[in-house]
């Protein structure tokens, strides 16, 4: 009650000022968020740290403060592989040519 509005802000902290501003912190939130690097799927905390020019326990850190995590898709993303739909193709053919309504492959196990 002393201090009134004023005793609202920041009190002084003990150890060194910030050396990351707000706006440098916005930076690979931003990205993360808005954009994804060439050549990748997702920002790793290491290509993050490269393009802003932070360290990677920093990126590390600010990910954590904000709950990101670029690894857990929230949508189902399928593979930017150009070969993706021949593989699938390959992979559902070798299941259902086992498959024994198909008349080969070994029976079922009882």
């Amino acid at each position: 009650m002393e201090h009134r509005i004023a005793g609202l802000g920041d009190m002084p902290r003990s150890g060194g000022p910030r050396s990351v501003t707000d706006e440098r912190v916005a930076a690979p939130v931003a990205r993360t968020l808005g954009s994804t690097p060439k050549n990748a799927t997702r920002w790793s905390t290491r290509s993050m740290a490269k393009e802003t020019g932070l360290s990677r326990s920093t990126v590390s850190r600010i990910r954590r403060a904000f709950g990101l995590q670029p690894h857990r898709p929230e949508t189902f993303t399928l593979s930017t592989d150009p070969y993706f739909v021949d593989k699938v193709h390959d992979v559902v053919g070798l299941y259902l040519s086992r498959c024994p309504a198909s008349g080969s492959g070994p029976p079922p196990a009882s």
